[in-house]
């Protein structure tokens, strides 16, 4: 024998489904985009580089392994690698002697403009901020170079007579802004540090 169903049935049944209904039709599902790890580095402790090139400096402690390496240039230059095993970053330095030749110092230049143009194409903005200390004599440019690229910063400085250094940041990384950045951001402060504590020889 079948059972007509009742009114105060249908009515439950119709409030339950209704239920179900309206806690399906919510918004769209949207997934989180992909986070990254809030990195926490150390005070920086600067102590003065122990090399032997025609110019001091302070580096950070961190940088625990600075290595010499052979440079091919028209006059006597070095290069210097600070490397950074825990953030898997290095600030290659490169001494060029300027012999108080002009000719010299535009090509220096042009050779540093050329490898910041190098990233252009790559790069979402590229800021640069003149660096200027007339009682050291140390004259240059920092250039931070935002979005992902190879180098995320680089710099130089002369005296505009004898000696010109350029320097940029490499990360042992395939180049990813937002997983490199506070790593960047921390380095940055080391080569400004650098900048500001240069002394020629």
């Amino acid at each position: 024998m079948i059972l007509k169903p009742t009114f105060n049935f249908l009515l439950k049944i119709s409030l339950v489904i209704g239920g179900f209904m309206l806690v399906s039709c919510g918004e769209d599902y949207v997934p989180k985009p992909k986070g990254y790890l809030r990195l926490e580095y150390p005070r920086a402790k600067y102590v003065e580089a122990k090399v032997d090139v025609p110019f001091s400096f302070e580096t950070n402690i961190l940088a625990t392994k600075i290595s010499s390496v052979n440079v091919d240039a028209a006059t006597k230059s070095y290069g210097l690698n600070l490397e950074y095993p825990t953030l898997k970053g290095t600030i290659f330095l490169t001494y060029k002697a300027v012999e108080n030749n002009e000719e010299n110092l535009v090509k220096f230049l042009r050779d540093a403009r050329k490898f910041t143009e190098k990233h252009m194409t790559k790069a979402d903005e590229i800021p640069e901020y003149p660096f200027i200390n007339e009682k050291k004599k140390v004259y240059g440019s920092f250039v931070e170079v935002k979005g992902n690229v190879a180098s995320p910063a680089q710099f130089y400085v002369t005296d505009s007579v004898n000696h010109f250094l350029t320097g940029s940041l490499y990360f042992y990384a395939r180049p990813n802004y937002d997983s490199i950045l506070p790593a960047a951001n921390y380095l940055q402060k080391d080569i400004k540090h650098l900048m500001e504590t240069i002394q020629w020889k």
